[in-house]
């Protein structure tokens, strides 16, 4: 997870993209348990052997509403398997409480609440920007340099000579290039 990978020293900033910002001793999985009434909750199917899959027919509505059906049934079909320890990792120290950080809000996202995603976004201090989006980083209404602000561009480009990839919670490679053109690096966000 971006939130305690970003306390290596050469992270010099975090920016979430529609995702989960736990703090200490929280998980997603913690984040998730007790949504407030009417709020999206994740598709997540029962696990199977010690694995997690969304829920197939909730998948497109849930994850991918804002790309044309067939690509979001590929999704569905294609999708593999996580981990229950990566739902259930809790957080020992999140970097955003000593680095800088930045947050774009997916204002209709259906996984993340945007309510939830303000308020991981208030508490780390980061600086926010709001898009109209289902799931930001399934999104193909915009280009992703689209998406981004100037700012969060600035980041990039600032971040761009002193970042190492590591695996993060959400991949932000395809992000990037459109940003920065740095290709095949991930700024370590997520």
């Amino acid at each position: 997870m971006i939130t305690e990978a970003g306390n290596n020293p050469k992270v010099a900033g975090l920016a979430y993209i529609a995702a989960f910002a736990p703090d200490s001793g929280e998980s997603v999985a913690s984040l998730i348990k007790n949504p407030v009434p009417g709020a999206p909750v994740p598709p997540i199917l029962p696990p199977q052997d010690g694995f997690l899959f969304l829920d197939h027919s909730k998948f497109a509505a849930s994850f991918a509403a804002d790309v044309n059906p067939e690509l979001a049934a590929f999704m569905a079909d294609s999708q593999v398997p996580w981990g229950v320890q990566a739902l259930e990792g809790a957080v020992s120290q999140p970097a955003w409480k000593s680095k800088p950080s930045w947050y774009l809000i997916a204002t209709d996202d259906r996984m993340i609440p945007p309510d939830a995603q303000r308020a991981m976004s208030k508490r780390a201090g980061s600086k926010t920007v709001e898009v109209r989006e289902v799931t930001l980083s399934m999104s193909h209404n915009r280009t992703r340099s689209q998406i981004l602000s100037p700012e969060l561009r600035r980041v990039c480009r600032t971040l761009a000579g002193r970042c190492r990839p590591l695996e993060a919670a959400r991949c932000f490679l395809k992000i990037v290039p459109a940003s920065c053109g740095r290709s095949g690096c991930e700024h370590l966000v997520s």
